[in-house]
């Protein structure tokens, strides 16, 4: 009994870990603005007390099929909490919104990983109530009765707190944006309408890569686009390549330029493909995948309001996508490789960020290499101005 006593503390404690976590990477990290911010990380952390509620009074059962159920209810809440909080911290380091308001489809995992630890600990704290030698029947009612008000009082009170910390940034004027337009009464467009490619772009795109958890280097990107004319200069520090690429393309005359030769004309063709955000939006968001996209909801950035769409992506729609990926995996086979693609529309119906990652067998990338990852992150910003593309001087 001791022995099972000790299991579920530990499986307790890593609850109150993973909602710990959790709570401070609101409350110290994600800070979105607002009058309200700092609450919205206070209800985050309402869950550490359910969990520690459980590590107190742990839910001591004594048949094994009892037993092996509160051992599942633990782990299935960690399940769902582990790939959440994973979201958020690839939304941070993404630079992600200004809000915390997502839509069922995003907030679903944490409901049932809420009702989940409030199920373990309450059925602790029922037994320690009614006492070991309860009937099983009262103390599983008690239990779940305990569970379920724990889980809308907390996700309740979460949600009334990030609603209006959204509705005070919304009604919050701001003049301008680089993302878009800041109109507060505009809704941006739903994720199954194909979003639109704007005249022009001011564009920045981080390519990382690693192959089990070595890095592989970066490639560091900015350019402008303006129509089908574009320029940009990438910093490339990899494996395979160091030294500053780059493409341009102005009427019918193209260039590129490597670190030994500079610029140099080359036929159009030897461009195609390299257009930023505009390969990126026919490539990755066609219309067949974007029909099963996801709505995350309603995000700001700097004032500017968008959509938070998430649609699935292999490695050939990547690199399709991305072409300067190469600089990171040569000409590796990413037939078999797997992710998704998180994008963000604006009021305007365009596109202004974008962050994606690709992951699978990496044995022809690195020497012994296993698992390796690529990710990407775009901004677009700045789609509404006149951008004039310089011609090379090479």
């Amino acid at each position: 009994m001791r022995v099972r006593i000790f299991g579920l503390r530990l499986i307790a404690a890593a609850l109150a870990g993973a909602w710990t976590l959790t709570a401070a990477l609101v409350l110290l990290v994600y800070r979105p603005g607002g009058p309200f911010d700092l609450l919205v990380g206070v209800a985050a952390g309402l869950p550490i007390l359910i969990a520690l509620a459980g590590l107190a009074w742990p839910p001591v059962a004594r048949g094994d099929r009892a037993f092996a159920g509160l051992v599942w209810i633990g782990l299935g809440s960690l399940l769902l909490l582990m790939p959440s909080i994973g979201g958020i911290v690839t939304q941070l380091l993404a630079r992600g919104p200004q809000t915390l308001l997502p839509s069922f489809e995003a907030a679903y995992p944490w409901l049932l990983a809420l009702l989940g630890t409030s199920l373990f600990s309450g059925l602790g704290v029922a037994q320690r109530r009614l006492g070991g030698a309860a009937v099983r029947r009262p103390r599983l009612v008690l239990g779940t009765v305990l569970a379920v008000a724990a889980t809308v009082v907390v996700s309740a009170g979460f949600t009334s707190v990030a609603i209006a910390n959204e509705l005070a940034l919304r009604d919050r004027p701001a003049e301008a944006s680089r993302y878009g337009p800041t109109v507060a009464t505009v809704e941006p467009p739903t994720c199954d309408v194909p979003p639109r490619v704007g005249a022009a772009a001011r564009v920045d795109l981080l390519l990382t890569g690693t192959v089990d958890r070595r890095p592989l280097g970066n490639v560091d990107l900015r350019g402008v686009r303006r129509g089908e004319d574009f320029r940009w200069l990438a910093y490339v520090a990899t494996d395979r390549e160091l030294g500053q690429h780059g493409a341009a393309r102005v009427g019918d005359d193209a260039w590129r330029l490597d670190p030994r030769r500079g610029w140099r004309p080359v036929a159009p063709r030897e461009v195609a493909g390299a257009d930023l955000d505009a390969q990126v939006l026919v490539v990755a968001l066609e219309a067949g995948t974007r029909q099963a996209a996801e709505d995350h909801g309603l995000a700001f950035f700097e004032g500017a309001r968008a959509r938070h769409c998430r649609v699935a992506i292999d490695g050939p729609g990547f690199r399709e996508a991305f072409p300067q990926v190469a600089w990171l995996t040569g000409e590796t086979n990413l037939g078999r490789w797997r992710g998704e693609l998180d994008y963000w529309v604006f009021a305007d119906g365009q596109v202004g960020r974008l962050s994606g990652s690709v992951n699978g067998d990496a044995a022809t990338i690195g020497e012994r290499g296993l698992q390796g990852t690529l990710n990407a992150t775009m901004i677009a910003v700045e789609r509404d101005r006149e951008h004039v593309v310089v011609r090379p001087a090479g």
